[in-house]
């Protein structure tokens, strides 16, 4: 039986995310069946396999929550409760230390602290008074 390359992207594609965890799995693993196995049921926990294609199912669903509402949106709600318990400072450096562009990081910064943070490329007025 020989599958054709687009048959098995089309397949993946169906599973989103927790199909390419799986293919990064079997990769890493050398195509050992054994390895795969073993990672789904430390995944799994004490539900062994079975929860180990849960937690993939789970993966999937968070996946699409993201993609639904938006990284930036879940990002700035999450740095906003952070932000209730959490001084601002050291969110700021989380942030300018994280892996996105510099325009989400000045709308996060700008979204916990509005009145320390100002954007940059805002314009201001200046009166000049003689």
């Amino acid at each position: 039986m020989e599958i054709e390359l687009d048959q098995i992207g089309k397949k993946l594609a169906g599973l989103g995310l927790p199909g390419v965890i799986l293919i990064l799995m079997a990769a890493s693993a050398g195509g050992s069946n054994a390895v795969v196995t073993a990672t789904l049921s430390a995944l799994g926990g004490p539900f062994g396999i079975l929860g180990g294609i849960g937690i993939l199912g789970l993966l999937g669903v968070l996946g699409d929550v993201l993609g639904g509402y938006g990284i930036e949106a879940v990002l700035k709600f999450v740095y906003k409760e952070r932000s209730k318990n959490e001084s601002v400072n050291s969110l700021v450096q989380e942030i300018n230390n994280l892996p996105i562009k510099d325009e989400l990081k000045t709308t996060l910064t700008n979204h916990i602290s509005p009145e320390i943070f100002r954007d940059p490329t805002e314009p201001r007025i200046v009166d000049i008074v003689e």
